[in-house]
């Protein structure tokens, strides 16, 4: 329970200092673009290839990543079923996807992970599958949709390849793969750069909250209303649902998913929207939303399961 709080905690207080920092104008009128950009085209390449490149890829071979891959792709296919019969647009949809289905496995996963799990590793398959299977798709599709889909075939497909996020988790994982240990010079620099990301995306996130209306209103209510829905509730019960009728999963191993799965929406996804210039309050108000709701959604879980 304390990893709870203490995790929800630590976010909170970023964004409330970002929330400051845009009050007070401290960084001008385009300090929520420079912190987005700088997470999205530098930080945040440079924290996935530390992550990645230490990370054993055998991870990725177990039940629970199934459930959590299966659970993702029953909360996201909802949200895209909606979108393509109500037409909110491929930019829009994909967004709303993600913010249905995207754990916060970082910032968010690892200190619950370690105080509610006991063990911080649990969360690595969750950010493998998220980086390395999710994000180059749902980015590809963004950069396609925005206007990138004019041009050669050969351009097209090469889209994921001009993506920094996606460069910088392809090229974790193939160092990982190749057993590859990165020398401390060239290491430590990049583990310096990434540690900017996770505090730049919540400065940025905070700072958007200056001078907004409340969450869920207007013209994309109805998609954050849905997103919020299946990210708090939909997607852990198909983890449980999965986990516990299907594979047999039981104790420690059924805990460990349902929790993962009842994570809230990962923050970086608004700086994906920022970056596409594309559902924007979608993204804040669904990532704020569900982040407030899983902490009782959590709380029960690990009551009843723990």
């Amino acid at each position: 329970m304390q990893g709870v709080l203490t995790g929800f905690a630590v976010i909170a207080v970023v964004i409330a200092v970002g929330y400051v920092i845009g009050r007070r104008g401290h960084l001008g009128e385009h300090g929520r673009e420079v912190l987005t950009k700088l997470a999205f085209h530098v930080a945040s390449p440079a924290l996935l290839f530390t992550t990645l490149a230490g990370t054993d890829l055998s991870v990725i071979f177990s039940s629970r990543l199934l459930v959590t891959a299966l659970s993702t792709a029953a909360a996201a296919g909802v949200f895209v079923a909606v979108g393509a019969v109500r037409r909110w647009g491929v930019g829009r949809t994909t967004i709303g996807a993600l913010c249905s289905s995207y754990v916060n496995a970082g910032n968010l996963g690892i200190p619950i992970a370690v105080y509610v799990l006991g063990d911080a590793s649990l969360v690595a398959p969750v950010l493998l599958f998220q980086l390395v299977g999710i994000t180059p798709v749902a980015l590809t599709i963004l950069d396609l949709s925005g206007g990138g889909g004019k041009g050669p075939l050969r351009r097209r497909l090469l889209t994921p390849l001009r993506n920094p996020i996606a460069l910088g988790s392809l090229a974790g994982v193939a160092v990982s793969a190749a057993g590859v240990r990165v020398p401390a010079p060239v290491m430590d620099p990049l583990t310096l750069i990434g540690g900017m990301s996770v505090p730049a995306v919540l400065l940025a996130f905070g700072i958007s909250l200056c001078g907004s209306t409340m969450p869920g209103r207007g013209p994309d209510r109805h998609p954050v209303f849905l997103s919020v829905a299946l990210k708090s509730l939909g997607q852990p019960a198909a983890a449980w649902a999965l986990a516990a009728g299907v594979f047999g999963l039981r104790g420690a191993p059924l805990l460990d998913v349902v929790v993962t799965s009842a994570l809230p929406a990962a923050q970086n996804l608004f700086t994906y929207a920022s970056s596409y210039g594309v559902a924007e309050r979608l993204a804040r108000d669904s990532i704020l939303l569900s982040t407030v709701l899983s902490v009782p959604v959590l709380v029960v879980v690990a009551a009843l399961l723990g």
